[in-house]
């Protein structure tokens, strides 16, 4: 049985296809698997070696077992684009191929060996949602905007639970706060409740994927819901004490919107670990990397160097101290799980490591008097 190109682009069995993100482009990348007689469709939803999988025919179920990789961040994700096989192929119908992702979001596990996650993949909008029920958090906020922003996806920030503080100037307040650590990101303050903010965020979200991110009791599911515009998803309330929830989603699934586009819900996230997100990092600290490019120093480390533009900035108060200590834990950090899989990386690590040991070894004597 062939399944000819001409015939999933066709309105008349595309439409499905369509509303999940289908374009010409990916028509074009499917086209090898269409003369092998296979069936596109997306992936929406993964659990326990198997996937659903919304084709031109309505949603399949597929196992994954020819396309189960070593490498954690090649697996079969939520929001891949698939070649499955064609109804009455056999049961169980197998998904043989993934189409090469355009964008892909990916943190670093909470174990000990420095694996890869794939949380959601061809994205086009990363939706953080942090709750105002509770103190922010601009260090959490920043990481995830690195994530967001090394993914290739667009971030946008939304403060959920928006009711919970009447007064419009200490809300404009919060807003600002995060728009000083989220440059280039639009914030909105949202409230599931009241309504507010969800004609901003319907907006946003229309056109394209878009992912919702954040820890348990954000009111992701909450949004979801509002967004989609029925129940999709199960709500529980959050604990009074700290505003953290239980993880109500617990695995990533795929919804199209009304408004168009398609949502990715994700469970809550406990940790949120940097994995090769270099430029993210950057992107976030846009402007003590422009300020580092007018030190005297190229390998300036923003301490005690003479003609340090990023200590000037902080001396003038014009860079707040957090925002650099964050830099530099988050580069840090990046660093370290990097370093864990190039060993180019570990040795330049190691040999910077010994360059400033042998400064400060130098520095210690000049100043005991024992160096001419």
């Amino acid at each position: 049985m062939s399944f000819p190109l001409s015939h999933v682009t066709s309105s008349s069995s595309s439409s499905s296809l369509d509303a999940h993100g289908w374009d010409s482009g990916w028509a074009e990348a499917f086209a090898p698997y269409a003369a092998q007689g296979l069936v596109p469709g997306r992936v929406i939803r993964v659990d326990r070696g198997q996937c659903d999988v919304a084709t031109a025919d309505g949603i399949v179920r597929a196992d994954t077992a020819f396309v189960t990789p070593h490498d954690p961040l090649r697996v079969i994700c939520t929001g891949d684009w698939a070649a499955v096989d064609p109804e009455g192929a056999g049961d169980p119908r197998y998904v043989r191929a993934c189409l090469p992702r355009r964008t892909a979001f990916a943190r670093s596990t909470s174990s000990k060996r420095s694996e890869g996650q794939i949380l959601a993949a061809n994205v086009d909008h990363a939706v953080i949602t942090v709750s105002l029920a509770v103190e922010l958090d601009l260090g959490r906020i920043e990481r995830f905007l690195a994530l967001a922003w090394e993914s290739g996806a667009q971030p946008t920030v939304v403060l959920s639970k928006a009711d919970l503080v009447p007064d419009p100037v200490g809300l404009s307040y919060l807003v600002e706060d995060v728009e000083t650590v989220a440059p280039g990101v639009q914030v909105v303050p949202l409230s599931s409740t009241t309504g507010e903010g969800l004609d901003v965020l319907s907006a946003v979200v229309a056109g394209g994927t878009t992912v919702l991110l954040g820890v348990s009791g954000a009111g992701k599911s909450t949004l979801a819901n509002a967004l989609v515009g029925e129940d999709v998803m199960d709500v529980q309330a959050a604990r009074d004490i700290d505003g953290k929830g239980r993880h109500t989603t617990t695995t990533r699934n795929l919804f199209v919107l009304p408004t168009g586009g398609v949502l990715i819900d994700t469970p809550g996230l406990r940790g949120v670990g940097l994995w090769d997100a270099e430029t993210g990092v950057g992107q976030v600290f846009s402007e003590i990397e422009e300020l580092a490019g007018n030190c005297r120093f190229h390998d300036c480390a923003h301490e005690s160097e003479p003609g340090c533009a990023v200590a000037a900035a902080i001396e003038d108060g014009s860079l707040p101290v957090r925002r650099l200590e964050s830099y530099r834990k988050l580069i840090r950090e990046n660093q370290r799980i990097v370093a864990k899989t190039d060993a180019r990386v570990r040795n330049e690590i190691l040999k910077d490591w010994k360059r400033k040991g042998a400064e400060g070894r130098h520095a210690m004597e000049m100043k005991r008097g024992r160096v001419r």
